[in-house]
């Protein structure tokens, strides 16, 4: 999945507008996903190591927002199910962890 420039810049304004909702440091959000702080930031500004990790973020932070009773900001671009996407790892993403 490609994002053109206005996807990307997109994502990313929903992506950390999630993340500031979830009101959670970046050190527990990272070890949640078992990764590092400094990685958890790249996935945020979609610096990515697999394309799959913006989902995996993308879940876990609506996941907890849910769990918190507060509603997650909608995606424009990471919508539907993933395992539609025949590029997509659905194995990695149903880990739920970031790399490393």
């Amino acid at each position: 999945m490609s994002l053109n420039p206005t996807e990307r810049v997109n994502t990313i304004r929903e992506l950390n507008e999630n993340f500031q909702l979830l009101d959670w440091p970046v050190e527990k959000v990272a070890e949640a996903l078992q990764t590092s702080p400094k990685h958890l930031e790249d996935v945020l500004q979609l610096k990515t190591a697999f394309i799959e990790e913006p989902w995996i973020l993308k879940n876990f932070l609506e996941k907890q927002l849910l769990v918190e009773g507060k509603k997650p900001v909608a995606f424009s671009k990471l919508t539907g199910d993933p395992s539609q996407y025949w590029f997509l790892n659905q194995s990695r993403i149903e880990a739920g962890r970031l790399a490393k």
